[in-house]
């Protein structure tokens, strides 16, 4: 029979061998992972939906009156953001934070395509987009939609918006983040307003580099 003193120390030995093998499941799910080409939830400074297997997309026409989906941004990462030509603070820092985003990126940024989507092409025409967006960067692409297209774009997002008219003045609330999409189409990280260029480049080049 195993006395008692060798029991216990059968025991501790079980325990530090378990200690080691959860100690070494952590470490690979959150470091090695990334190294090795894995999803692990450590490597993006942004919010990681990829596990939500959101089904984003719109369609939606650019100044040129060309419909846009998608589909068409394939082999590019995409930064999508909603807004209006109007927004006097969200919408201006954004796109100005989108073309830092290329500076950082240097010769990644011929795979990176941001989108402007306005949430109010009552007031925002083609023509206007034309004039505001590609300031920012020449390659920026602004789009819209009727409303039930602004709409649908707006919730397969997840986002929200709202445009009340107070006595003729027009105020529009919308959702702020920004939504990076991968070169496969796939939604994959939002990050807040608040979140730096080169914390935002960063994630774009982990994706660049997933592949």
């Amino acid at each position: 029979m195993i006395d008692a003193s060798a029991r216990r120390r059968t025991i501790a030995v079980v325990l530090a061998l378990g200690a080691i093998v959860l100690a070494t499941l952590v470490l690979t799910s959150r470091w090695a992972l990334p190294w090795l080409g894995g999803e692990g939830p450590s490597r993006f400074h942004g919010r990681d939906v990829t596990s939500e297997n959101w089904a984003a997309d719109f369609s939606l026409s650019d100044a040129s009156g060309q419909v846009h989906t998608l589909r068409d941004f394939r082999g590019k990462v995409v930064l999508l953001s909603f807004g209006y030509t109007h927004c006097p603070d969200v919408c201006p820092t954004t796109l100005a934070k989108f073309a830092e985003v290329r500076r950082i990126l240097g010769v990644h940024a011929q795979r990176v395509q941001a989108l402007f989507v306005t949430v109010d092409p009552a007031r925002d025409s083609a023509q206007i987009l034309r004039a505001y967006v590609p300031n920012f960067d020449p390659s920026f692409i602004g789009l819209r939609g009727t409303p039930e297209q602004t709409d649908a774009a707006v919730r397969s997002f997840h986002a929200s918006y709202q445009i009340v008219d107070r006595h003729g003045e027009i105020a529009v609330d919308h959702t702020a983040s920004t939504y990076v999409i991968d070169d496969r189409g796939n939604t994959r990280i939002v990050t807040p307003y608040d979140q730096s260029a080169h914390a935002l480049a960063e994630d774009v080049l982990v994706l660049l580099q997933s592949r």
